[in-house]
């Protein structure tokens, strides 16, 4: 009889798990499907993302005007941890393009600041930023911002000059920004 007992118990708190669980003092808690109170919606925040999609809108945008320019230039986007999305080498950029305008997008990313930030400030005298571990200070990177958030960044390298770097840089940061609205 005790063993039909305790298989009771057993489904009795298998169905219980499904609607939450019991702390050591035997208190139900609420599970995944209870109501939430005011402080887990404190202590989890919502996160944007930003797409594959996204990041290709992001490098046609920024293509599209590099063509306009008549300019070349590695184009990468990246995610806000830095992580590379999406690289495009458009015909007759530098090889070395691709790796700096990767690094661009990751200092865009990770400091939330165009990169032309970093830039400035070496060239004003603020040598030691140069020494920051996986920095890339050098203008050309933007961050790509969705509800005021920094959901990634887009970094260019190889156009006419630095702030053609930029400004092509920026239009895909835009496209991307202006598609979500």
């Amino acid at each position: 009889m005790t063993h039909s007992l305790n298989r009771t118990l057993i489904f009795s708190l298998i169905a219980l798990s499904g609607m939450g669980m019991f702390a050591a003092n035997g208190a139900f808690l609420p599970g995944p499907a209870a109501a939430r109170t005011h402080a887990d919606t404190a202590t989890i925040g919502v996160k944007h993302t930003l797409t594959l999609e996204g990041a290709n809108r992001a490098i046609a945008a920024a293509a599209a005007l590099a063509a306009q320019r008549g300019a070349g230039g590695a184009i990468a986007v990246v995610d806000d941890g830095g992580n590379l999305i999406a690289l495009q080498r458009l015909d007759g950029t530098f090889a070395a393009g691709s790796n700096v305008s990767i690094g661009k997008a990751r200092t865009a990313a990770l400091f939330k600041k165009p990169t032309k930030a970093f830039e400035d400030a070496i060239h004003d005298g603020r040598v030691a930023l140069a020494a920051v571990h996986d920095m890339t200070p050098l203008q050309g990177g933007v961050p790509i911002i969705h509800e005021g958030q920094v959901v990634g960044g887009i970094g260019v390298s190889g156009a006419h000059s630095q702030a053609e770097d930029e400004e092509i840089a920026s239009a895909g940061a835009t496209a991307v920004s202006e598609s979500s609205k």
